[in-house]
């Protein structure tokens, strides 16, 4: 298993086979991580390799609550976190194009109350077995870390 992450800010496309978030690459080493992470993060603030890491786990588990657009995902999980997750919009809509097209949610153009039109998203079939598989991975990282770290894991 590899010990670090690098996240790459290019569009999901180029990383399309890859599953978290289509942006996590083997690259930077532990010791560069480690120095960026301190340089450019308060200690409150989730490091964005993990962020990119839990994007799709976490617009997939959103959109159980039902269907949402772009800037409406990019608030629910700021509140969720308490802050500690910020999304872009930059960021956000190429790994939801790259979702749409790996069909883990279906999209449509819809106008809104203030006359607006937005993109809706929801969890498609084939999003609903994505979404068991990452619990399965995520919930797998959390008791294996709650091992080490020898505190009991929280019930999700």
């Amino acid at each position: 298993m590899p010990s670090s992450f690098h996240l790459d800010n290019r569009s999901a496309e180029a990383c399309s086979n890859a599953r978290l978030a289509g942006y996590v690459t083997q690259k930077t080493s532990v010791a560069r991580l480690e120095k960026h992470s301190v340089a450019m993060y308060s200690v409150s603030m989730i490091p964005k390799e993990l962020v990119a890491a839990s994007t799709v786990p976490l617009v997939l588990s959103v959109l159980t609550e039902g269907e949402s657009y772009g800037y409406a995902l990019i608030q629910r999980v700021r509140e969720l976190s308490g802050g500690k997750i910020e999304w872009t919009e930059g960021m956000l809509y190429p790994v939801l194009h790259w979702m749409e097209r790996e069909d883990m949610i279906e999209s449509e153009w819809r106008e809104a109350d203030t006359g607006r039109k937005r993109k809706y998203y929801r969890l498609s079939k084939e999003g609903r077995k994505a979404l068991q598989e990452e619990k399965e991975h995520w919930l797998s990282v959390h008791t294996t870390l709650a091992k080490l770290w020898k505190t009991s894991p929280s019930s999700i």
